[in-house]
């Protein structure tokens, strides 16, 4: 079950790097992959229910509102922790930094982490874990937040696009374990970003 979920994490961060500059077929073809992922029997999380009638995940209009540059600090000396998650699963991260970025004038943080395991892999040594959860949060989008992968940024700024956001596998089915968001990632905030829920 472990070795599973780690296997479909790695497929899934193919997904969602960001860019420098705000582009829409950067989005387009965040959304094409992720859909031909998800209707893939072997890379889907859906259940074979869903998946013998899926059509397409269901995306927010792509805004470039939501495609910020973020002020990166690093944090020094955090002590890694047990994650929660949606099983008895507590994989060890890292607070590797915060995030400070504006949206409708509204100013914002969010911590990034680092995931201790994956981050002994070569390809994923630079990958970055940020998962949020805002306004929309169990009305438009799923309840238990979405995430954002990012790698660490070589300045002290960093892109986040929102627009590339999607859902843990457990808003897809219940088999998986994912990390639940810290509650000090809860924006306050409507990002009306990246994909929508699944099931009303």
């Amino acid at each position: 079950m472990r070795t599973l979920f780690t296997l479909l994490l790695l497929v899934q961060l193919n997904f969602g790097f960001g860019q420098d500059k705000f582009d829409v077929s950067a989005v387009a073809k965040f959304q094409k992959e992720l859909n031909t992922e998800y209707a893939e029997a072997k890379t889907s999380p859906l259940t074979a229910e869903d998946l013998a009638e899926f059509k397409t995940l269901d995306f927010y209009p792509v805004d470039e509102k939501f495609f910020v540059t973020a002020t990166f600090v690093r944090t020094e000396n955090e002590k890694p922790f047990e994650m929660k998650t949606s099983t008895d699963r507590k994989p060890l991260y890292v607070k590797y930094g915060e995030l400070s970025f504006t949206i409708d004038g509204q100013d914002l943080k969010l911590n990034v982490y680092k995931n201790i395991e994956l981050s002994k892999k070569e390809e994923y040594k630079d990958y970055l874990f940020l998962p949020f959860s805002d306004l929309t949060s169990g009305k438009e989008s799923y309840i238990g937040g979405k995430y954002i992968d990012l790698r660490i940024p070589k300045a002290d700024t960093i892109v986040i696009d929102f627009n590339t956001s999607y859902n843990p596998y457990c808003a897809y089915n219940p088999k998986y374990s994912c990390p639940k968001v810290p509650l000090e990632n809860d924006l306050n905030i409507e990002i009306k970003a990246g994909v929508k829920k699944f099931h009303d």
